[in-house]
């Protein structure tokens, strides 16, 4: 039994939208019988200042129909226009009213049937399993690749080679306070994945009905509801820590099994299959179903798979720095008058630019309102994330600017070899910020004119645990160098004031994503059978929705090939 293997382990034991988008086939046969099915209606703009009852009245107007022909509606989408000086809300809205057949005919609003958006659960293969599938990692592809297989049956063991996120928290705080790290618990590592100490952004590119599959769950775990409807939804560092708390609760509640501090020092393969993991080099679990759902930080665990033989290929990657500036400025600049409205909130930007080297410079996971923390994961290497909470109240904005990485840089063509240039540089950067974890840090103007900065400036760095004023050319490749100065005017002809010489650039960022791919077929399996890679250590998403989407696909790839197991 596990409970029998497990001994000695950390056991937890209690019991966006540009997405939704894709291609559904609908017609008028579904309005038959007496149930009322609702329709979707577009392009509703209103005013920043509107009350709900403006919605119901648009709605009325929109379809021309009396009130007593609403039966009910919901919001679907709602996105702020920005592009002239008076700002709006756009809807898009859900409604059920009466004789929809006959509106969907003579309406010229943009209306069409509200697509069937709930999610299906795959239709379970006939094989049997010998044992329990197995999970390593607990970021986004972990947790809902376990929490579909307990829904469906398969009572999943989950190993996360961190502690749980109360612990977790406690041991970044201290990281953060005293510089201590510890490098199996920290902003890398540990429940919820990297994407808990963020801001929890949930845009992405993907166009998949799971992503409200996704959404729906967060929600029942405690994410705000209006991450359902808005086009740029977040939930905040704060929120998070509770909402993966209460995901990991629900898959126990269905009969799997959570288990911290709890590394996966070993794939056990036979004969080219899979058949259990060892974990903290003594406790064997056996399994032929083993979902690989890694942070883009396992690098021990990368070197162990490429042992085992795991096929491995070299990815393209970015490197850079955050860069901080008032949160005023960016919500005077976006937003104009409307600047600090309450319905608003803190403004947001994203940039890019190709330069003339050609390369290109871009934002990434902008955190508006947040702070710039210290993301190590090594001991003797400096790694900078940003984070907000769910307000999004404190005064600096922040986001990663980066240039890009290709495999040629790294002059090696050994599939590890990204890891090995990522920590280059980023013991440069602990070199330069002092060795304590104190990040190295340079005002824009002066690295425009490439002298050390002596002074802090107008915006006061946020970086815990703490900053040196020196220069960022010390820890960072030239060419980025040289990119990243050609770039910042022309993202400020983009965003005025981004180049702001007072703005603070602190580094270094190397960890926007995974330097690697594990190799895997149409059905997500590797080149040793039983063994699923998902998510963004694997090389296959970019930010929680998309990862958690992969490991969704992964468990119903599982579950369509073998039965239940409860």
């Amino acid at each position: 039994m596990w409970t029998e293997i497990a001994e000695g382990l950390t056991y937890s034991g209690h019991g966006l939208l540009d997405i939704l988008q894709e291609n559904v086939h609908l017609n008028l046969d579904r309005l038959t019988g007496k149930e009322n099915i609702m329709i979707r209606l577009s392009e509703i703009k209103l005013p920043i200042d509107h009350t709900e009852d403006d919605i119901k009245k648009a709605i009325l107007k929109n379809l021309k129909i009396e009130h007593k022909d609403l039966i009910s509606y919901s919001i679907y989408k709602q996105s702020v226009d920005a592009r002239k000086e008076d700002l709006y809300f756009v809807y898009t809205v859900d409604v059920k009213i009466k004789e929809e057949k006959k509106i969907l005919k003579k309406s010229k609003a943009k209306i069409s049937l509200t697509p069937d958006l709930e999610y299906k659960y795959v239709n379970t293969g006939s094989n049997k399993l010998e044992h329990r599938p197995v999970i390593v990692g607990t970021g986004p592809a972990g947790l809902f690749a376990a929490l579909i297989l307990a829904q469906m049956g398969y009572a999943p063991i989950v190993l996360e080679r961190g502690k749980n996120v109360d612990d977790r928290t406690k041991d970044v705080q201290r990281f953060w306070k005293e510089h201590k790290l510890l490098p199996d618990s920290n902003v890398q590592f540990g429940e919820g994945g990297a994407g808990t100490f963020s801001d929890g952004k949930l845009t992405t590119q993907i166009r998949d009905l799971r992503c409200r599959k996704v959404l729906e769950e967060l929600i029942q775990a405690g994410a705000p509801q209006e991450i359902i409807y808005k086009s740029k939804p977040h939930v905040g560092t704060d929120i998070l820590k509770v909402v993966v708390k209460n995901i990991r609760e629900k898959i126990i509640e269905l009969g799997g099994e959570v288990y911290f501090e709890s590394k996966v020092t070993e794939l056990n393969i036979e004969n080219g299959q899979v058949v259990g993991a060892t974990v903290n080099d003594e406790k064997f679990i056996p399994s032929n179903v083993v979902i690989l759902a890694l942070g883009h930080s396992a690098r021990d665990t990368f070197k162990m798979l490429y042992e085992k033989g795991i096929i491995i290929h070299q990815k393209p990657f970015s490197i850079g720095v955050r860069i901080e500036h008032p949160q005023e400025m960016i919500d005077q600049v976006q937003y104009g008058k409307y600047a600090g409205h309450p319905r608003l909130g803190a403004a947001d930007y994203k940039l890019a630019c190709h330069c003339s080297n050609g390369r290109s410079a871009y934002t990434f996971c902008m955190c508006p309102g947040g702070v710039v923390v210290g993301a190590a994961s090594e001991e003797g290497y400096l790694v900078t994330n940003g984070m907000s909470e769910y307000k999004r109240d404190k005064e600096n904005a922040n986001s990663a600017l980066l240039v890009g990485i290709h495999p040629e840089d790294f002059n090696d063509n050994h599939p590890l070899a990204g890891i090995e240039f990522q920590r280059k540089w980023e013991r440069k950067a602990f070199e330069a910020g002092g060795s304590n974890y104190c990040a190295p840090a340079q005002l824009v103007k002066d690295f425009m004119n490439g002298i050390p900065s002596a002074h802090i400036g107008t915006v006061k760095p946020s970086y815990l645990p703490g900053i040196k004023l020196t220069d960022l050319s010390l820890c960072l490749p030239d060419f980025v160098v040289d990119t990243l100065k050609e770039a910042l005017p022309l993202l400020d002809q983009k965003l005025k004031g981004f180049s702001m010489g007072d703005a603070v650039m602190t580094g270094v960022e190397t960890r926007s994503s995974s330097p690697i791919r594990i190799e895997r077929n149409k059905e997500y399996e590797s080149n040793i059978k039983g063994v699923y890679p998902v998510g963004e250590g694997a090389g296959y998403a970019g930010g929680i929705v998309s990862a958690a989407v992969d490991g969704i696909k992964a468990a119903e790839i599982i579950a369509s090939k073998y039965l239940p197991i409860l």
